[in-house]
């Protein structure tokens, strides 16, 4: 699936193992900041701070510690003068495994980003319920939640992951130019957990 695509980017994603750099993202501000570039490409400190709410000087910092950790990089090439520094995501795509040989600090900070992302993706979700009636019908009807249930082994359920996260690809274009006239973001959860006991697998 992914030799032509750069790592972190949609399609090839990187497996999250380093603590840190999991801590480093799971700041709710830089959830935000570090969203909206991944969304929007190029963007600004004081951009991003109106996303944020926070001050561009704030901004700015939270900036820097993504690029520390490889989240987000300059987009100098972007720059239309020398007062403002443009930043674009580096890193979009990752996924966490929870594998035998993870050590506490790796599962702590793991369970910290998950749930950070989480409620995030809730306040996205619960600012457009306010606001549904606002929307365009067509909007309304296309969007919304799917609960469902799978009876699957493990090798089943990475095969089902793999297959939706194949189907999904073609609609992912970071590229605008590559979008259909009149196409916006559309955030896509797909939740996949055990509806049984550990003690049904013996």
């Amino acid at each position: 699936m992914g030799n032509s695509i750069e790592p972190g980017m949609p399609g090839n994603p990187v497996r999250l193992t380093d603590p840190k750099m999991m801590r480093a993202l799971a700041h709710p501000a830089r959830i935000a900041i570090w969203s909206h570039i991944a969304l929007r490409g190029s963007v600004t400190a004081t951009e991003c701070a109106e996303v944020a709410g926070l001050s561009p000087s704030a901004c700015s910092y939270h900036l820097r510690t993504l690029a520390k950790y490889g989240f987000v990089e300059e987009d100098r090439a972007s720059a239309a003068d020398g007062r403002e520094r443009p930043w674009r995501a580096r890193l979009i795509a990752f996924t966490l495994e929870d594998r035998p040989e993870s050590s506490a600090g790796e599962r702590v900070a793991s369970r910290l980003l998950v749930e950070n992302l989480r409620a995030s993706a809730e306040e996205g979700r619960a600012r457009y319920l306010d606001r549904r009636s606002e929307y365009p019908a067509d909007w309304r009807s296309a969007a919304g939640e799917t609960f469902s249930v799978a009876h699957v082994t493990p090798d089943e359920l990475d095969e089902l992951r793999a297959k939706m996260l194949a189907v999904m690809e073609a609609y992912v274009r970071l590229d605008p130019a590559e979008r259909s006239p009149g196409a916006l973001p559309v955030r896509i959860m797909l939740d996949m957990y055990p509806w049984f006991t550990p003690e049904e697998t013996q």
